[in-house]
């Protein structure tokens, strides 16, 4: 439990330092180059440009602080993973923005400000740092047949783990231990 709110005490540290950026980013292109009367969908476009500028320091700031001891070592991956997940976020945030601004017609600077960087960052948040914590930084992670619930001997976890289902279905069980489990021969 102590780690965990370790990782949630540094989450929410390197999660503040992107929300500034992510607000100030936005404020300064939706009141500049991409003004709402000048562009047409310049509070949308800000917000992807804020967010993508603020996923790049969070991956940063989550990788080598908040989740130091479970990065993996195939950072491409973890990478690409982190910006899946960073990705979602960003689309509840837009989808908040978006119903605010363009369905319910609250087009002031507040009311952009709140749907994405109050309504859509909670809700957001949350979603990021549970997949984060139980897919990005999950560390080594159990052979996909332990993921899948399938009950393999430990000697064919190597060897079959690659197989289809359906080959292995196929195959003749042995004789039963007294457990019951198939005996190999």
């Amino acid at each position: 439990m102590r780690r965990l709110l370790s990782q949630f005490a540094r989450f929410g540290v390197v999660g503040a330092g992107g929300v500034v950026i992510d607000f100030v980013v936005f404020n300064v292109l939706r009141a500049t180059v991409l003004d709402p009367s000048d562009v047409a969908h310049g509070p949308l476009v800000a917000k992807v440009i804020s967010t993508t500028v603020a996923i790049v320091f969070n991956w940063l700031g989550n990788r080598y602080w908040t989740f130091r001891h479970d990065k993996r070592d195939h950072w491409l991956r973890e990478a690409v993973e982190f910006a899946i997940v960073s990705l979602g976020g960003m689309g509840i945030a837009l989808g908040c923005l978006g119903v605010s601004h363009y369905l319910l017609g609250f087009t002031d600077v507040v009311s952009d400000n709140i749907a994405t960087n109050v309504v859509g960052l909670a809700l957001g948040t949350a979603f990021r740092f549970t997949f984060y914590r139980l897919w990005v930084f999950r560390g080594e992670r159990a052979p996909a047949v332990e993921l899948l619930g399938i009950d393999l001997p430990a000697d064919d976890i190597g060897t079959t783990a690659t197989a289809t289902p359906s080959a292995r279905s196929h195959r003749a069980p042995g004789p039963a231990s007294a457990d019951g489990a198939p005996q190999r021969g």
